[in-house]
């Protein structure tokens, strides 16, 4: 069988985009071949109990998950189990469709095994998305929302766009991620201020029951973010997920001057910000790391760090289909030598005891 390391090597003579176009292309339609799929989740997914949490009040058969931005649509949802994912996030979706930023927009960084994108929330809007979502349900796994504002709605409106994204998805989403940390909308990370934070969590508070989380940015203040992350908590967040990706341009040599990194690279900055906040935070909410993850070591320093869950995006592109089960068996070893017996153990034994 074709392994995926050789597939890689034609996927990337292509341009970026259009790999991932291909490669959604195939995924939605192994769901005409029910063999396939029950093949590709007997070899990817890893069930064991000691992975095993109750969070948002829903179980999360293992903390792997799929981060926003690669199923943009909600063309994929039920096709993640497939490949080992505990859950997946969709998205980012806006209320009205839109094409986002001009092309090229998407940047390998092979070496770095990392990625640069300004796509700029496109996507097919929430009414689309909100049709295939129905469909999908009830999910397999639990599934996140992504929102963000329409690029044409000004900043001063963009409590409003959230207002008709909530409305209008609550219904199908187990979670709800708040992204106003983005680089790719024009003005979107000017929101990352407490003033639309506490007016957002407030608004979000009496539309719906569902979790409704926060995902900030790692080019913040470190003080900063952890005030924004403090205020949104009071406000009603259920959870902070931790990080976007990075403007920090120096991080890659040949750096585009747009658009946010992704992968390798922003793994330690990633890794900074979400142990500055989880100093405070642990205990408080429930805490997400994303950022730079691709093996096993990485994703339990988050989660000895105090993440309950962790997800993937550029490491999924470089590693493939096999990455969350090669993480999920990694976890159960590392904690396996560290005495654990459930992953609840090992969340947060880094931090200090809270006085």
């Amino acid at each position: 069988m074709l392994t995926y390391q050789a597939l890689k090597e034609y996927l990337f003579r292509l341009d970026p985009e259009t790999a991932h176009n291909l490669a959604e292309g195939a995924i939605r339609l192994s769901r005409l071949c029910t063999p396939a799929q029950n093949y590709f989740i007997d070899k990817n997914f890893v069930l064991d109990d000691r992975l095993s949490q109750v969070i948002f009040g829903k179980k999360f058969l293992n903390p792997v998950g799929l981060a926003a931005g690669f199923d943009k649509n909600a063309t994929m949802i039920r096709q993640m189990a497939m490949f080992g994912f505990g859950f997946t996030e969709i998205g980012t979706v806006t209320p009205k469709p839109q094409d986002g930023n001009a092309k090229p927009r998407l940047f390998r960084f092979i070496e770095e095994e990392s990625l640069q994108n300004a796509f700029g929330f496109n996507n097919q809007g929430m009414n689309i998305v909100k049709k295939r979502v129905e469909r999908s349900y009830p999910f397999v796994l639990p599934v996140g929302v992504n929102i963000g504002k329409n690029k044409l709605t000004a900043d001063k409106l963009a409590i409003g766009d959230y207002k008709t994204l909530i409305e209008n998805l609550q219904e199908f989403a187990d979670y709800i991620v708040i992204n106003i940390s983005s680089p790719n909308t024009k003005g979107l990370r000017s929101l990352q201020n407490e003033e639309f934070i506490s007016e957002l969590f407030a608004m979000a508070k009496e539309l719906t029951t569902k979790p409704v989380l926060l995902k900030v940015a790692p080019d913040l203040e470190k003080k900063e973010a952890l005030a924004l992350c403090v205020k949104a908590v009071e406000c009603g967040a259920k959870g902070i997920i931790a990080t976007n990706t990075t403007i920090d341009y120096s991080l890659l040599q040949d750096a585009k001057n747009f658009g946010g990194i992704s992968g390798k690279v922003l793994c330690d900055k990633s890794f900074e910000m979400f142990d500055y906040l989880a100093a405070e935070l642990y205990g408080q909410t429930a805490l997400i790391s994303v950022g730079g993850i691709d093996n096993a070591e990485e994703a339990y320093r988050r989660i000895k760090a105090g993440a309950s869950l962790i997800q993937v995006y550029t490491g999924f592109i470089y590693k493939g289909p096999s990455l969350a089960k090669q993480i999920n068996e990694g976890l159960m070893e590392l904690m396996n030598f560290d005495g654990f017996t459930h992953i609840s153990e090992a969340i947060g034994c880094d931090r200090k005891p809270r006085r």
